[in-house]
């Protein structure tokens, strides 16, 4: 018996995946890995907290859970857009 092929995903912004180096987002037909050194917010946030993510826009994905947001340009060429973090109190 075979599957059938999936089906076309509805969301506009999936997590696929949370490792121990950081983190895989699919985001309408582009991939993206935010490794936890560039991307501190989400190394200690709950797995519902990464999971809870939506895009604005077109462009813009917003976690409230972790009140991080970030623009699609700065994940497509990083070296544009440095990225400057603050530690959670």
């Amino acid at each position: 018996m075979r599957s059938s092929a999936p089906g076309k995903s509805i969301s506009a912004v999936e997590v696929q995946d949370i490792l121990k180096h950081g983190l895989w987002l699919y985001v309408r037909g582009e991939e993206f890995f935010l490794p936890y050194r560039l991307f501190p917010w989400f190394r200690d946030a709950k797995v519902s907290e990464v999971y809870h993510v939506t895009l604005l826009h077109g462009r813009h994905l917003y976690w409230p859970d972790l009140d991080v947001d970030l623009e699609l340009a700065s994940l497509r060429n990083p070296d544009k857009y440095p990225l400057v973090s603050s530690s959670r109190g």
